[in-house]
């Protein structure tokens, strides 16, 4: 399948690859017929998703079972009246529907917006009103469509609801009885245009009501990177990403790229993570590939990594937040594997990663992804020289390359802050060192500059985690009269340090931070929490760090 939209697979090095790698976009791309049902008529048997659960049930899919489910849902929602154009929200948790509900609804070329299950009433009804939602498909659950009937009477724009099981509730449609009584799927006459909004996410954001990011129908062409030279897959991969189908790392990691690339997806349904549960997954099911946020890492490296046999795993990629080169030497020390760090946002695929013909330096994202014209940049918008940190820019021209957001959807003053004058300000900060290579240092609103030095919150925060008191940290800026701002660490101790808490221990963190980093980027002030202030998709809200200081 790769094949089909790059006429070269293999790279022997980065220049390479920058050189040569070109993806060819059809007219009306459509994954769903272009890649799903592709798969289907050539290699009908082939496996696309493992499905396991936490309690102990399994399922296989082929490609053939996906075109055939799919098309079963697409034609059970065109009798609810869903069409081109329409925005349905998907509330699916890491149930196999939400594969079958995400091919269908682009087979009808609706848009689909993938959410998580932890919204509450409040949280539903603000989407449903900003992108005129007019489906909702849930998890049938009695703690998710209690929620989700309860946003129908400010919600005058949805007009079906639709459960996956396990209950079916009064005012819900039952996805499975539809899919069985649906008649024979025949294709809208309507094709899409590769321009048409095909995916729409709304990024939690640490400030202000989440944006919503508008995607077209050639967005998973972007994620041809994603899955073939940043997750190494290929036609035996059995790839595991963790994460929750409302988040966009779903489709970074369990769909698209990944289908491309020939891989088998896995799927782990699980309600809480356990680290010796996720350990015993990869075991059990031999899986090939991993990919999960620094989080994932740091509680697998606490496990005794020697009674699982972990021979089948080959690679390991790192995205959602950076890593911490301790995380990284941990691993490494402990498997042979090495952690291969990328980046990206909601508004792009992946941009900058470490790829297989790259040795990794730990601590670094790597470098840029060839598809993006991208460079760092001082405030006036003149070039960062290496060594000097500067604003992650992409520069876009007259045509904005692929895999890059079309908008914040009904929201042109917002998309105009951000992208203008043919250059996108990602609001990310980095610096390059001599080999090009790109090291964050934060957002361009965490940045702290103290008596003339710019302190990036990432490179204390990797220092803090190098003592054995911290399980998590996050440095903001405090006010201070002399310097302008002072670094303030908001620490989560380990349970062996907690009866520590005291000057000792504030001067013993401190004294290590300046061993470990440059001495003017100890914290002055630290401060011991029980939990760390985060969004809906786990992010640090600094933001409120800094208004209580």
């Amino acid at each position: 399948m790769l094949e089909k939209f790059v006429d070269q697979t293999v790279f022997a090095s980065h220049e390479d690859f920058v050189k040569n790698f070109k993806v060819k976009v059809p007219v009306n791309f459509n994954f769903g017929y272009d890649v799903v049902d592709e798969w289907a008529a050539t290699h009908p048997d082939k496996k696309a998703i493992c499905w396991a659960n936490d309690r102990g049930e399994h399922r296989d899919f082929t490609f053939d079972q996906v075109k055939e489910g799919s098309d079963r849902a697409a034609s059970y929602f065109q009798s609810l009246g869903i069409g081109h154009g329409d925005m349905v929200m998907l509330i699916l948790k890491r149930r196999y529907e939400f594969w079958l509900a995400i091919i269908a609804l682009h087979k009808l070329g609706a848009v689909v917006i993938p959410a998580t299950h932890l919204l509450t009433v409040k949280d539903i009804v603000y989407r449903n009103n900003a992108a005129t939602v007019k489906m909702i498909v849930c998890v049938g659950e009695e703690a998710i469509t209690e929620r989700v009937a309860s946003s129908l009477g400010a919600s005058p724009s949805v007009e079906k609801l639709v459960s996956v099981g396990p209950v079916t509730p009064e005012g819900f449609g039952d996805f499975h009885k539809g899919m069985a009584q649906s008649a024979p799927f025949v294709r809208p006459e309507r094709k899409n245009e590769n321009a048409d909004i095909s995916l729409m996410y709304f990024t939690s954001g640490t400030t202000g009501n989440p944006k919503m990011v508008a995607h077209d129908f050639t967005y998973p062409l972007g994620h041809i990177v994603t899955g073939s030279f940043w997750h190494n897959l290929g036609q035996g991969s059995l790839h595991l990403t963790i994460a929750d189908t409302g988040w966009g790392k779903a489709v970074w990691g369990k769909l698209y790229g990944q289908w491309i690339a020939g891989a088998t997806v896995f799927v782990y349904d699980h309600e809480k993570f356990t680290p010796a549960d996720m350990l015993r997954m990869i075991q059990d099911y031999h899986i090939t590939s991993l990919c999960a946020p620094p989080t994932i890492f740091r509680f697998l490296i606490r496990e005794d990594l020697s009674r699982y046999d972990l021979s089948s795993l080959r690679y390991c990629t790192i995205a959602g937040e950076a890593l911490n080169p301790a995380v990284y030497e941990s691993f490494y020390k402990l498997t042979g594997i090495k952690l291969m760090e990328g980046f990206g946002q909601t508004e792009t695929t992946l941009s900058i990663a470490t790829f297989p013909w790259m040795e990794p330096k730990p601590g670094s994202m790597g470098l840029p992804n060839p598809q993006y014209d991208m460079d760092l940049v001082r405030p006036d918008g003149s070039p960062a020289e290496d060594g000097e940190q500067g604003e992650i820019v992409i520069r876009t021209g007259e045509n904005p390359p692929l895999g890059l957001f079309r908008e914040y959807y009904r929201d042109a003053g917002l998309t105009r802050e951000v992208w203008h004058d043919g250059v996108y300000h990602t609001g990310d900060v980095a610096w390059r060192d001599a080999d090009g290579y790109l090291w964050f240092v934060g957002r361009t609103d965490d940045v702290i500059k103290s008596s003339g030095y710019r302190i990036g919150p990432f490179e204390v925060e990797s220092a803090l985690m190098t003592h054995p008191s911290v399980v998590e940290c996050a440095i903001t800026g405090a006010p201070d009269e002399v310097r302008g701002q002072v670094v303030k660490a908001t620490i989560v101790l380990s349970r062996e340090y907690k009866d520590r808490v005291g000057e000792a221990l504030v001067r013993e963190i401190q004294d290590h931070v300046k061993k470990v980093t440059a001495p003017y980027k100890y914290p002055r002030i630290i401060e011991f929490v029980d939990e760390l202030p985060k969004t809906i998709s786990g992010k640090i809200r600094r933001v409120e760090i800094r208004e209580k200081s």
